[in-house]
């Protein structure tokens, strides 16, 4: 490495640091209507069916992966 890349470097990120970042003005409000018991219960479900469901295939048929045809 040059001997003027560590200045370099130091003056590219000098000017990032000293940017002022505008903080977000989030507000949250109760919801419009409650979710039910039902509701939550579908979202959780599918939710998990779609993460854990292909996994589950793959580490079934990990031994098919394995095998060189």
């Amino acid at each position: 490495m040059s001997v003027l890349t560590p200045l370099l470097l130091r003056g590219l990120t000098g000017s990032a640091r000293r940017l002022m970042v505008p903080r977000a003005q989030v507000h949250s409000k109760p919801p419009r209507e409650q979710l039910g018991v039902l509701d939550i219960t579908i979202g959780l479900t599918s939710c998990f069916i779609c993460c854990l469901l292909p996994a589950g295939w793959v580490l079934s048929h990990l031994e098919s992966y394995k095998k060189r045809d």
